[in-house]
């Protein structure tokens, strides 16, 4: 019976502030979504990370006139540093090869380039490929070297992108959730203020200050809930009818991860539906103890 009544009392108030209500979960969808899409970003940069860095290498170039002894000092200083996984020697001609073989597409470029243009180098993998910046500095003034560059440099600044796309993605997350709780506590303050009669009379009788709190908690949870799901589906369309078609050659040629549904539905669902549901209900709860008195 008394379920019966809590579960009336909060479809009835849900009615009766409907246009609130409408907008306390559209705002709360809102926040929800970019708190969804951070996430998200989040789990791709790091599946990016998965992919890239175990193929990233760096190539420490050499100079035309760099001597053998040189070389073979290099190459053993390479070989013994606690960072480095494995070297190779790339001469001029194999140099060429590779670089016939990453511009085939462009003959003009391959036509005008000849093997004595491209430098020798050691092609080097690291035990953690982030660590680049530790070799750079070791062997960039090394004697012999001309250069030494990293692909994980060009990664850095693809990573940066999508690190900054999350934060602001957060940020707009939060002041859309500062919206949600104004929004969720001034629908429980009118909710409250429409029923003050009915909670007055249910006071008198004997009831718990928590029970007449119960459904105004329950009504903003109910909305905080209904506002994640909309966030989800929001979520799951944008995936659907935008990123696989924009992002479709990249995912394709294996250049950027494919997001999955799965990674949707799990976890990111259910964080979402559990900030929403506790958010609303923490809300309505600190609005019920500080400004109304049922």
């Amino acid at each position: 019976m008394r379920a019966n009544f809590v579960l009336s009392e909060v479809t009835t108030g849900l009615r009766r502030n409907l246009t609130m209500t409408i907008a306390m979960v559209i705002t709360t969808a809102i926040s929800l979504g970019f708190f969804g899409a951070a996430l998200l970003v989040t789990h791709e940069v790091g599946a990016m990370k998965d992919v890239y860095f175990d193929k990233l290498q760096i190539s420490v170039f050499l100079r035309d006139d760099v001597k053998p002894d040189q070389r073979t000092v290099l190459e053993g200083q390479l070989r013994d540093s606690a960072e480095v996984k494995t070297v190779e020697y790339v001469s001029k001609e194999q140099s060429y090869e590779r670089f016939k073989r990453l511009f085939a597409a462009n003959k003009a470029i391959v036509d005008i380039t000849k093997p004595a243009d491209l430098p020798a180098a050691f092609l080097v993998r690291l035990n953690q490929p982030e660590r680049y910046a530790v070799i750079q500095q070791q062997f960039a003034a090394a004697p012999g070297v001309l250069e030494v560059q990293s692909e994980n440099q060009i990664l850095d600044r693809i990573f940066n992108l999508f690190n900054g796309i999350r934060n602001a993605a957060i940020a707009i997350a939060l002041i859309q959730l500062l919206a949600a709780l104004m929004l969720i506590s001034n629908t429980i303050q009118v909710a409250a203020f429409h029923r003050r009669t009915e909670t007055s009379i249910m006071r008198l009788v004997g009831a718990s200050r928590w029970y007449t709190q119960l459904p105004f908690i329950l009504e903003a949870a109910v909305a905080g809930l209904v506002g994640g799901f909309l966030a989800v589906f929001g979520l799951i369309g944008s995936k659907l009818l935008f990123l696989d078609r924009a992002l479709a050659e990249p995912i394709r040629s294996g250049v950027i991860p494919q997001l999955n549904l799965s990674t949707i539905l799990w976890p990111t669902t259910p964080l979402v539906l559990g900030l929403g549901v506790a958010v609303a209900s923490v809300a309505a709860y600190v609005t019920l103890r500080l400004y109304v008195r049922l």
